[in-house]
């Protein structure tokens, strides 16, 4: 296990707050999360915001490869050592908003899993990436912030119930796996954390004609909550649906003109964008 105090005073590292970055240091912890992913040598992990490595090397001491891409150019070097052991690390030096992730899974044989600890501040963005360029990953296995696990995993008409939980329910089936105490880390953060496991299958995924289409269906309705559907589609330059059109979708799926974004399941989320992308081509 890295002694993370040890490298942060060799390497004079100070942490930036607007980055997010709050080092796991609980070695039961990071072997929980390794548990979770299942790995093997089969796997590909992609990590994102691997800090200085305490997660990294436990990865790779049971995945065939481990790919970990890093904003922070100051903690490069201290990664650069505490991974040197590990041939079956690649370390990308950028903004994993950025990366071109085809690039960087193309060839590989076998299953692509994402393990991180998420960096806070780009939980959601980074999610949703992996979700709408619809990658080849069979799991995710992240840590975020609690309020944002239950985002994940919240049903129809409550109040954590959103685009992320409608984005993540769609393409696969999240399972919130345990709490994790700030005092896991250094330094500790102001919020408490969750590790939560999303499964995506193509069970979930082939029911969707067209990703950017649902995406934006769903992006519109939680614009604006108290926006109806009719009025969140139809005002979508994207999309490109006036409200007449808008209505007689709602109507094909014997839905209310006055529904609202938080009424609709994941299914019929995935019924309306199919829609929507139909009417778009004729």
């Amino acid at each position: 296990m890295i002694n993370t105090n040890e490298i942060l005073n060799k390497y004079d590292l100070r942490l930036t707050k607007t980055l997010g970055q709050n080092f796991l240091t609980d070695a039961n912890i990071i072997r929980k999360i390794a548990d979770a992913a299942e790995l093997s040598e089969e796997d590909l992990v992609i990590e994102v915001g691997p800090g200085i490595g305490a997660l990294t090397v436990f990865l790779a001491e049971k995945a065939g490869k481990v790919i970990a891409i890093e904003i922070d150019r100051k903690l490069i070097p201290a990664l650069e050592e505490t991974t040197a052991p590990y041939k079956n690390i690649e370390l990308v030096h950028a903004d994993a908003l950025k990366v071109d992730i085809d690039r960087l899974i193309n060839g590989w044989p076998g299953r692509v899993k994402v393990v991180s600890n998420l960096p806070y501040y780009v939980t959601t963005p980074i999610i949703m990436m992996f979700l709408e360029g619809n990658y080849p990953i069979e799991r995710m296995v992240l840590m975020v912030q609690k309020e944002v696990a239950q985002r994940i995993a919240a049903r129809p008409k409550t109040k954590d119930y959103g685009a992320l939980s409608v984005g993540v329910q769609a393409q696969g089936i999240p399972s919130i796996m345990f709490n994790v105490s700030p005092n896991c880390f250094i330094p500790k953060p102001e919020v408490d954390s969750t590790v939560v496991r999303i499964m995506l299958t193509d069970e979930c995924r082939k029911r969707i004609t067209d990703y950017k289409v649902f995406h934006e269906c769903v992006r519109a309705a939680f614009s604006q909550r108290r926006k109806t559907i009719i009025n969140s589609i139809s005002s979508s330059a994207y999309l490109g649906i006036d409200k007449q059109t808008a209505r007689e979708i709602l109507s094909e799926l014997d839905l209310k003109e006055q529904v609202r974004g938080e009424e609709l399941s994941v299914d019929q989320f995935i019924l309306l964008s199919n829609l929507v992308a139909e009417k778009r081509k004729s």
